[in-house]
């Protein structure tokens, strides 16, 4: 990609008269340099250098993913120069230019605090005590070398105003790199809520081994293949990250597993992926909720990402069963986004058939 985007970029007839053809060579020397070790180091690493090269090399990245776009979509509709050669190369200026902007966009957009998506979901067998209950729900903060303890207190803030019931995290609260440093220990414990906060494992919670002992030093209910009765009637059960049970090849059936045996009433799964829904909702969820895909982060990527997961965002009604897919509170890799905003998702619970009419 490296190559095919400095091959076009020398063709553009302003590069070609302002930029001589070493100092472009050298520009994507250092730049794959650049992303190589963010990726080897920053990525890998913690400490200001290793988070300075993974911001640089992640941001890098996804700025070349945005200027290779517009111009293969120029070449391919030029057959590559074939067809209009003389406007071709200007065309691929406009290109490189179309992807400067999107980068820029991109960045704004990942910048920008979460927005509060807001949803009423209707349960079956939902106890009337727990009508009305607010459930806010975070995935994929990947707290870690890129977002910090300021960060994150911004967003615990954002969470008390909505003044939830519960809260629950929905995975890759870690990036993974180590042991998270101490301030941003203490920041999280902060959250609270008074039935509880409650959280699933990601698959960057098992980097390193999958050590869970951080849920415990802050005090969150881990749900792991399991289930509890947060109330008489209201259940919310949890299951391990699913893709990293297909990469180490683990068998078996984790999703029945934490809701056989169960009490009656009304459940709420909680799923770092969003796959096996149907497998949830023949089992008797009333709601799943998923984060994991980002919405694709950065289009148009979310193209390719839905082909592994088809419920990439949002609201879904799969056999009777609510699904709600979070796109993410945090960023991963680049801290960019293009029209896919990072939010919060706000759910009220209601019994079936009743609506809020407070709002």
């Amino acid at each position: 990609m490296h190559i095919y985007v400095f091959w076009r970029a020398a063709s553009v007839p302003f590069v070609k008269r302002h930029v001589p053809r070493k100092i472009l060579i050298g520009a994507g020397v250092i730049l794959w340099a650049i992303f190589f070790f963010g990726r080897v180091i920053g990525h890998g690493g913690t400490g200001v250098l290793a988070g300075t090269l993974e911001f640089l090399g992640m941001n890098w990245m996804a700025v070349l993913f945005l200027t290779f776009i517009p111009l293969l979509v120029i070449d391919l509709a030029t057959l590559f120069g074939f067809l209009i050669p003389r406007l071709s190369p200007s065309l691929r200026g406009w290109a490189l230019l179309v992807g400067v902007v999107l980068s820029v966009i991109a960045l704004l957009q990942g910048l920008r605090p979460p927005v509060v998506q807001k949803y009423e979901v209707s349960l079956p067998r939902l106890p009337d005590a727990m009508d009305g209950t607010v459930l806010v729900a975070l995935s994929d903060m990947h707290l870690g070398s890129q977002l910090g303890e300021r960060w994150l207190a911004a967003r615990i803030a954002q969470v008390k105003a909505q003044r939830p019931d519960l809260v629950a995290l929905l995975g890759d609260i870690f990036e993974g790199h180590g042991p998270p440093e101490d301030q941003l220990i203490v920041t999280l414990k902060q959250l609270s809520a008074p039935l509880g906060i409650w959280a699933v494992p990601g698959n960057h919670e098992f980097h390193g081994g999958g050590d869970m002992s951080l849920f415990e030093e802050v005090s969150f209910k881990l749900l792991r293949n399991g289930w509890a009765e947060v109330r008489p009637g209201f259940v919310l059960a949890g299951v391990d990250n699913l893709t990293a049970r297909r990469r180490n090849g683990q068998d078996g059936d984790p999703i029945s597993q934490a809701l056989v045996g169960r009490p009656p009433g009304s459940t709420i799964l909680l799923s770092h992926t969003p796959w096996q829904a149907e497998r949830a909702a023949k089992a008797g969820a009333g709601l799943m909720l998923s984060g994991h895909t980002h919405g694709g982060q950065i289009w148009p990527f979310d193209y390719f990402v839905r082909r592994l997961y088809p419920l990439l965002e949002g609201r879904y009604e799969v056999d009777g069963m609510t699904v709600i897919v979070c796109r993410g509170t945090g960023t991963w890799g680049p801290c960019m986004r293009l029209w896919r905003p990072s939010e919060i998702l706000r759910v009220t619970l209601r019994g079936k058939g009743k609506k809020n009419l407070s709002e």
